[in-house]
């Protein structure tokens, strides 16, 4: 570019509006503090007249436009901020002004060295709140008497000799572009090396104060979890029971005898006391004499099969592995190590469903790679956070990023559907009102049916609350995953009927949801391969359509200990219930119908 004519550009422009004003201001910003990168001077930027006028124009903006918007125009990122003048203009504002200006320069040594003296006293402050500045301009800072403005910390007096402290930036202060300084006598380079290492101690000593409270804090809240699963409880209802889930695997350490003396603490009352070498004929043929021959040789142990007795929890077969541990003196002390459960070998069609469910989930992790990557970088351009970007950019990028995100959702539905039914995953146990969750999605579900005359209607019943032994998330998104596929296919006109009801077979008590299918669904002869696209667009369920959506909320009720049926025009899902308070009303005493 030859001659640069857009400072004079920017000023014949007027600006009316508020949204002009701000506009025009950001063009100032921008033209007045980026500097050509080889510092040769700019014939149209630095012209005296139009500098003049635009020194003007930037008063006049300041008095439209609060302080407030005005610094955060400032912090917005995407110009450059290198012209002293500029900061030194910007330094007699107002204090939020003048804090934004200070923090955001970017000016090389020798021209902080030079401004500082310049700079009113009530914004000097503002300087000591950044930890990037040279160390020359820090020693600068000392000598001025220019400390932080953090209060000392509480067992730490004042000491005599400290400095007054700076002026508030609340204090009023002449404005002026030149402040005479009084003499202060240069503090030894030694004192100003003390102070910056007193100052950074204090912050080390603040932040691993804060981190170890943070840690306490997971530390109270794992401990409280861990007691409260522990404790023992009488089945009144009032809050869930303890899991009584297999465990799956957990540490130990064996002495020199092979009896387990320490254990994961969830487990340690269940094997503390075990030993792994059983006396012959009392072990599986071939265990006991592994893990003899292991003992007697002091070799590691590495996937040996044992077969645990006792709680339910560890009851059953294990592969455990484990190091041998020496004391000082070089005697052998026993292992350490860790059980885990032995994995079920599937077969037949089992094992070649599992296979390709594994297949299918390693081929979307290596998809969520590339999908990730371009969903950030649009969200780059989006918000501009390397440098300005055209409107019609951002605009494409935020499509763009929109469309990765609706990928990445399908990833993960995909992804969820091969762990439920290979079960790699479970769904987290809880405490979820059923019946609560129906009556709000009947609502939602309303306000779009009604445009068409459809309804989805509870039947008159009893039920005033099922609780759910399932985590209230979990069950939001399988009944939502349910009626929002039934409701998207009803026709004009069409009631869906649903109702709530309790199911008590022998010892297990559940909660049973039944509703109409829509006739496009009722139909099919397997709703679950269905491909129709649904009626009403403003209601989904999932990006692949009605039978993927059936299928995954089939594997969720499975993962929660339930089930969900299709026939006869009736989608029929049946969930566990979560205390045996019900159970009792009914007649079934003595079971509390907890999903384990």
């Amino acid at each position: 570019m030859l001659f640069d004519d857009r400072l004079a550009t920017v000023l014949r422009l007027g600006a009316t509006s508020e949204t002009g004003r701000r506009t025009q201001l950001r063009q100032l910003l921008d033209l007045l503090g980026s500097r050509s990168q080889q510092g040769a001077p700019n014939e149209d930027i630095h012209d005296q007249s139009l500098m003049h006028a635009a020194w003007l124009r930037m008063d006049a903006l300041a008095q439209h436009i609060p302080a407030a918007e005005r610094a955060a125009i400032i912090r917005e990122p995407g110009w450059r901020f290198r012209n002293p003048e500029l900061l030194h203009y910007l330094a007699d504002h107002e204090p939020d002004v003048a804090s934004a200006a200070l923090s955001r320069a970017e000016l090389s040594p020798e021209e902080w060295t030079a401004l500082i003296p310049e700079l009113p006293i009530r914004a000097r402050g503002f300087l000591r709140l950044r930890r990037d500045l040279p160390v020359d301009v820090e020693a600068l800072l000392d000598r001025l008497g220019i400390h932080d403005r953090g209060l000392p910390a509480p067992d730490a007096a004042p000491a005599a000799s400290d400095p007054a402290p700076a002026t508030p930036p609340s204090e009023a202060a002449p404005v002026s572009p030149v402040v005479p300084l009084r003499p202060v006598q240069p503090a030894p380079a030694a004192a100003a090396s003390t102070n910056r290492q007193d100052r950074e101690s204090s912050e080390r000593s603040e932040i691993s104060a804060l981190v170890e409270r943070i840690a306490q804090f997971r530390r109270d809240r794992t401990e409280a979890a861990e007691d409260l699963e522990l404790a023992p409880r009488l089945p009144l209802g009032e809050a869930p029971e303890p899991s009584r889930r297999p465990a799956t695997a957990f540490g130990y350490v064996a002495d020199a005898g092979g009896r387990i003396e320490w254990a994961s603490s969830e487990l340690a009352p269940m094997v503390i006391g075990t030993k792994l070498l059983r006396p012959a004929g009392m072990s599986p043929s071939g265990d006991s004499a592994a893990l003899a021959k292991a003992f007697a040789r002091r070799q590691p142990i590495f996937r040996t099969p044992v077969v645990l007795e006792g709680a339910p929890a560890i009851a059953g077969e294990w592969l455990v592995d484990g190091e041998p541990r020496f004391t000082p003196e070089g005697h052998f002390a026993g292992y350490v190590g860790r059980f885990r459960r032995a994995a079920v070998v599937a077969s037949g069609a089992d094992a070649a469903a599992a296979e390709e469910a594994d297949r299918i989930r390693q081929l979307l992790h290596e998809l969520r790679t590339p999908v990730t990557a371009v969903q950030g970088y649009a969200e780059v351009i989006q918000q501009q956070l390397f440098g300005p970007a055209p409107h019609e950019y951002r605009a494409l990028a935020a499509a763009i990023a929109a469309d990765a995100a609706h990928i990445l959702a399908g990833f993960d539905e995909l992804d969820r559907l091969a762990r439920l039914e290979t079960g790699a995953l479970d769904m987290t146990a809880g405490e979820a009102d059923l019946a609560a969750l129906v009556r709000q999605m009947i609502e939602q579900l309303g306000a779009v049916l009604a445009v068409r005359r459809a309804a989805v209607v509870l039947t008159k019943d009893r039920t005033e609350s099922l609780l759910l032994a399932l985590d209230e998330d979990e069950a939001e998104a399988l009944l939502w995953r349910l009626m929002a596929t039934l409701a998207s296919h009803c026709e004009a006109g069409e009631q869906l009927q649903l109702s709530l009801t309790p199911v008590f077979e022998g010892p297990t008590a559940m909660a049973q949801c039944v509703c109409d299918l829509p006739a496009r669904l009722a139909a099919l002869d397997d709703p679950f391969a269905c491909e129709l696209k649904p009626t009403d667009q403003a209601i989904s369920a999932g990006p692949f359509g009605a039978g993927f959506a059936l299928r995954l909320a089939r594997a969720e009720a499975r993962g929660a200990g339930g089930s969900l049926n299709l026939g006869e025009g009736k989608a029929v899902l049946r969930l566990p219930l979560f205390t045996g308070v019900d159970a009792a009303r009914h007649g079934v005493s003595g079971q509390t119908p907890h999903r384990l």
